[in-house]
């Protein structure tokens, strides 16, 4: 039969802030692909570099598998992985070459090397998939088992011919998203992911995925392998699958990776009805988007489906700078979104970006007013990060010289130039940090004067941990006014 050894290059060790977190997900791009090639009669193994220590590790797996191709197969589904870390593309690189050197067909797919095909041609891999894989996968290894050599007319890839690196014309996106079998959730060592869990959260938290692609422009997102369609599953299957996750493995908690949740019109609310009807008892956080939550029939359905958390882009409080960015929401919506998941018992989070270029001081103040007076579950802050492929990227690439990615996912690095010099940027991350915790225990403080029947141990640490962060939150401030004219 023949065999093929997936793996995926994100390795959590190398990832210093993920690997404290503790709380990761299994490579689920990786796992769709694994499942669809079983499924053509291929024999399928899977290295798992989520929690080894260095890529060398791999060479005993491909030892004992002794693979007919070696597929570098990353998950698009997790915006780690798309975030194109250069920790973990020097990994990739490291694994091709090992591969190839035991005398595999080295196969890649991920966004770094979508937009970075020649470097991994160049780094040991023979094919690169371009954009959405797995029918890419199957038509090439087919191809290959069959000992056909015009790899032309294979859509999606890029190869080398007579010393020229060639790229055949992009490949449509799949539409028919239920015809995609389950993951091959078997390859996982799911007992190594759970305990991290437990051990992290006190829960355990797998990832789904519903749909696929996003149609919004926002012109510093980068959409390289499901791009800007957007198709989705049926609800039904997606209950299936969440049911055989239950029973399976015991799960807590979902999240449910789309980049857009529930985008398609009725959708979360017949998915809602669904789990209500099999009376499946479940948690799980979304991505979504503010204007998309103003509607109060879908945030009830969502909270009412177990939905406790949800993640939207409100990225600034400042209307110029979301306008700037193409990113089509008004502030007025953040607020609203806000109120409206609060009201149903959701806890709403917020990505911030700050950097974006023609952000000035007016507007990062506009941004932690925002935060201070909505005061989210959770905030995400990063500093505007160019990827290839996208508007904002053009704009900027010409001042992107020695540096054009992140190491690991906290380095927090400004690229190019902007109002301020990146050091001010760090520091603007660790003050708002510092402001949003400040604020938090305020409230909390506020509360439990209101009503004292609230006080228990955790609301009364919370409370109480304003006596830290009001003077933390001050000498942050101060350092980075230090910095506001270097």
């Amino acid at each position: 039969m023949k065999s093929i050894l997936f793996t995926h290059s994100y390795f959590l060790r190398y990832d210093p802030k993920q690997w404290q977190l503790g709380q990761p997900y299994p490579p689920l791009g990786t796992l769709y692909a694994a499942a669809l090639m079983r499924e053509n009669d291929y024999q399928v193994a899977l290295f798992d570099t989520m929690f080894v220590s260095n890529p060398a590790e791999v060479i005993p797996a491909i030892e004992q598998n002794r693979p007919d191709f070696f597929v570098i197969y990353d998950d698009g589904f997790n915006y780690l992985t798309k975030m194109c870390l250069t920790n973990m593309r020097e990994a990739a690189f490291s694994m091709s070459k090992m591969a190839k050197a035991k005398g595999c067909t080295v196969i890649v797919s991920s966004s770094d090397s979508t937009d970075r095909y020649e470097e991994y041609l160049k780094e040991g891999a023979d094919f690169v998939i371009i954009g959405e894989a797995e029918h890419t996968l199957l038509e090439l290894t087919n191809y290959i088992e069959s000992r056909e050599t015009d790899f032309f007319t294979i859509k999606g890839l890029a190869y080398r011919h007579n010393g020229n690196v060639i790229k055949t014309p992009g490949r449509p996106v799949l539409k028919d998203l239920d015809s995609i079998p389950f993951p091959a959730w078997d390859l996982v060592n799911m007992e190594q992911y759970k305990q991290t869990w437990l051990k992290s959260a006190g829960y355990f938290s797998l990832n789904m995925s519903t749909t696929r692609g996003c149609p919004f422009k926002c012109n510093w997102c980068a959409k390289p392998i499901y791009g800007n369609r957007y198709n989705s599953r049926s609800p039904e299957n997606v209950i299936t699958e969440i049911k055989l996750l239950k029973e399976r493995y015991g799960i807590d908690h979902i999240w449910f990776c789309d980049d857009i949740f529930g985008l398609k019109p009725g959708w979360a609310i017949e998915l809602a009805k669904l789990i209500q009807q099999e009376n499946i008892n479940i948690r799980f956080k979304i991505q979504s988007r503010a204007d998309l939550l103003v509607n109060a029939d879908t945030v009830k359905a969502l909270a009412t489906a177990g939905c406790e958390n949800v993640w939207i882009g409100a990225e600034s409080g400042s209307q110029k700078i979301l306008d700037a960015m193409d990113k089509g929401i008004s502030v007025q919506q953040i607020h609203e979104s806000t109120r409206l998941m609060k009201e149903a018992g959701i806890k709403p989070s917020f990505f911030i970006q700050f950097g974006y270029p023609g952000e000035l001081k007016d507007d990062i103040d506009l941004t932690i007013d925002m935060i201070n007076e909505l005061l989210p579950f959770e905030i995400g802050i990063s500093v505007s990060y160019p990827l290839p492929g996208t508007l904002f990227h053009e704009k900027v690439k010409a001042e992107l010289k020695k540096k054009t990615n992140w190491t690991d996912s906290n380095e927090m690095a400004l690229m190019f130039q902007n109002t301020f010099k990146p050091s001010y940027y760090k520091q603007l991350h660790r003050y708002v940090h510092q402001n949003y915790h400040k604020h938090l225990a305020k409230n909390a403080l506020v509360k439990l004067m209101q009503n004292p029947a609230l006080t228990n141990g955790k609301n009364l640490r919370k409370a109480l941990s304003v006596f830290y962060h009001a003077p933390a939150t001050f000498i942050e401030g101060l350092k980075l006014r230090q910095l506001e004219g270097l």
